[in-house]
């Protein structure tokens, strides 16, 4: 039981972080955009890039509550280009599909797939350290 409302926790965290994120990203690219006249491109780079950053060490610290590592920004960089990935697919495999289901699944699913990846494989060292109780003779 405790474990489950953890684990829910993160994920209102993870859903915030995320949400977030994309705010750090539109709002970037926008201003680019208006400001500087450049490129939808390189103003979505650009956004894309402080986005990642704010998204991999907010996740870390609130979320996951681990430390940062090239390691885990490597692995979390993967889980989110891999995300991207399949929603560019579902999005052309599903063309007869009605288009807001679409984006349900790419808003919602995608990010639940992604916080699990992130959980037992980007963060797994930490999180397994978190539940596994340590000896009372080991000073916390």
């Amino acid at each position: 039981m405790q474990e489950n409302r953890m684990i829910g926790k993160q994920i209102v965290k993870y859903g915030i972080v995320g949400l977030i994120s994309t705010i750090i990203h539109i709002s970037i690219a926008f201003l680019l955009v208006y400001f500087i006249d450049e490129s939808a491109f390189y103003s979505n780079v650009l956004g894309f890039i402080c986005a990642f950053l704010f998204s991999y060490l907010s996740h870390s610290k609130f979320v996951f509550y681990s430390n940062l590592s090239l390691d885990k920004v490597s692995k979390f960089f993967l889980v989110q280009f891999i995300s991207l990935l399949l929603a560019i697919a579902f999005a052309n495999l599903a063309e007869g599909l009605n288009p807001y289901l679409k984006v349900l699944f790419v808003a919602l699913i995608l990010p639940l797939i992604a916080f699990m990846v992130h959980k037992v494989w980007t963060f797994a060292e930490h999180e397994k350290s978190r539940r596994t109780p340590k000896p009372s003779w080991i000073k916390r």
